[in-house]
């Protein structure tokens, strides 16, 4: 964080400098001629909310189900109309966080600036049919935000946050992790694709998942899921078959939001029917971050990775093979002697993860759901070493957004319920649902006969020591940040609640050095040096810490 801030600083003086380059993005317009733009009437019953065939309830796994349909700016009215207390929520969830991570005024107003700035390009890139629907949507947000920007370039800008979070702040780290398995490596020989999204931006964010079902009138009907305020798609399978999801790679900073992400993962399952149909859509859009698209295909009967970045494109086409697995480093040639993908692979944990997969995918044989589901939500590391809860080599880093299972050939998707992956994964035929009209509804949407039921793992002592590992944490990261004092034997109670995680040895080294304690600072690193860390930073840094305390000893 105090990376970009600085970059913020740096960038002041252009900003005022080229503020007026900023006029035609604020003062543009969207499309909304030529549509329906009937503000949609909402009646609830029964905690189910419809509007025509359009509707929102949430079902007893706590997730979400929206189904929308309709012309572009009556898809954004509907869903807006539909999931409005979802939106306000959900946005004053991460502007808050914004807030708390950047409390100085001055500073949210430098970031403003910014924002205006960076995303001046932003609706040039932005296709007018998201452009008209993202308006419709925005006529359902909260107010108290306009001091941001206006709802509509709100909205916008929005959809743009996960890539700029990523160019800023290198959240390429995050772990997102793939697979795809078909023929000799399935249970029937089907494609069968699995995913965990570990996008965190706290608890709560992630207590409001919605399965959205979108029957637009161009294209082709698909599903996805996402949160209030959302239209692109970051895990999503259409009625064809073709399937995407994303897992992000390591980027320079780019200086001008272009397409963001999602919106062309959304474009893919809108009007892509298969591989080539998608690589082609992939083609024809600049994005700023590095990205890897895994696109499942029924037709094709395999998956492939799309791999884009600001300068170069890619396909990676498994070889000779009936798998293909992907965490967050590019596979194909045009990324061979890219300094930052190689950079990925050795300083970060997408190498180890991916050999771990690998290897999960070996001991399991024919992969069907309920296999997929286990190894989604495996928390060891390779050779099943114990790597302690929340470490980003696993698998399943226990900070996951959601989870996904699909099955295109059959329809078939599995959402996981909270918390995490743990939850149950909910079944949902995309044949059934885009085949029936809603305007009865009277139930969920899922089809309980295929539920995978929740991990046990979710009731036992070591799930709740980690969750109490979680808030205690928190207050160790306060300690060393304002460098007070933590109560007496804070430490031990802390570091028993998740012995495995080199962080726990790792934390109690830096906030007892600091304190001037270097002997046991010193037991604290040397302790750590003994778990699996993280990345090859984490363990430079350890040791330049005991190198550190060596020369204040001797």
């Amino acid at each position: 964080m105090k990376r970009w801030l600085y970059i913020l600083c740096m960038l002041l003086p252009a900003l005022l400098l080229v503020s007026c380059g900023t006029y035609n993005s604020i003062h543009h317009k969207p499309v909304t001629q030529g549509y329906n733009n009937t503000a949609p009437v909402v009646v609830k019953k029964d905690s189910i909310a419809t509007t025509g065939n359009n509707f929102l309830l949430q079902n007893k796994y706590g997730l979400w189900e929206m189904y929308a349909e309709g012309d572009p700016l009556q898809l954004g009215l509907v869903t807006g109309a539909l999931s409005q207390q979802l939106v306000i929520k959900q946005e004053k969830l991460f502007l808050d966080k914004v807030k708390e991570i950047v409390p100085s005024k001055f500073k949210q107003k430098l970031l403003r600036q910014f924002l205006k700035w960076y995303n001046r390009k932003l609706y040039l890139h932005v296709t007018e049919e998201y452009k008209t629907t993202i308006y419709g949507l925005s006529q359902y947000v909260s107010h108290d935000y306009d001091d941001v920007a206006p709802p509509y370039l709100r909205s916008l800008y929005l959809h743009a946050a996960h890539d700029i979070g990523h160019a800023l702040n290198d959240l390429a780290l995050v772990g997102c992790t793939s697979f795809a398995a078909w023929d000799k490596n399935t249970e029937d020989g089907s494609l069968l694709i699995a995913r965990n999204l570990d996008f965190y931006a706290g608890d709560e964010f992630a207590q409001n998942k919605i399965v959205s079902f979108v029957k637009p009138d161009a294209g082709y009907p698909f599903m996805s899921v996402t949160w209030g305020g959302m239209i692109g798609a970051l895990s999503g399978m259409n009625t064809k078959g073709i399937t995407v999801t994303l897992n992000s790679g390591k980027s320079d900073m780019p200086l001008i939001a272009k397409t963001p992400i999602s919106l062309l993962a959304r474009e893919i399952l809108q009007y892509a029917a298969n591989i080539d149909e998608a690589v082609a859509i992939a083609k024809k859009r600049e994005v700023f971050v590095s990205e890897s698209i895994m696109v499942g295909s029924a037709a094709d009967h395999k998956a492939v990775l799309i791999e884009v970045s600001p300068n170069k494109f890619g396909v990676y086409d498994a070889p000779n093979t009936t798998q293909l697995i992907c965490s967050n480093h590019f596979q194909s040639d045009s990324y061979k002697d890219d300094n930052n993908n190689n950079d990925a692979i050795e300083n970060s944990h997408s190498a180890y993860r991916y050999e771990r997969m690998t290897q999960l995918l070996d001991e399991n044989g024919k992969m069907d759901p309920v296999k997929a589901a286990a190894v989604m939500r495996n928390t060891e590391g390779l050779n099943n070493r114990a790597l302690g809860y929340g470490n980003e080599k696993a698998i399943n880093q226990l900070l996951a957004h959601h989870s996904v299972i699909f099955k295109p050939e059959q329809g078939l998707v599995w959402v996981s319920a909270n918390p995490y992956q743990l939850g149950a994964y909910v079944a949902y035929d995309l044949n059934a649902i885009f085949g029936e009209s809603h305007k009865n509804i009277s139930a969920s949407v899922a089809v309980d006969s295929l539920l995978i039921p929740e991990d046990p793992f979710v009731y036992s002592q070591q799930y709740k020591d980690y969750e109490q590992y979680r808030v205690e944490d928190r207050f160790v990261d306060t300690a060393i940040n304002n460098d007070t004092s933590l109560p007496t034997g804070f430490i031990e109670k802390y570091q028993k609640l998740n012995p495995n995680f080199w962080l726990v040895y790792y934390k109690a080294g830096v906030y007892n050095y600091n304190r001037g304690y270097y002997t046991a600072a010193r037991i604290e690193f040397e302790k750590a040096l003994t778990r699996e860390i993280t990345t090859l930073p984490g363990k430079q840094k350890t040791e330049e810490y005991l190198k550190k305390i060596n020369r204040k000893l001797n």
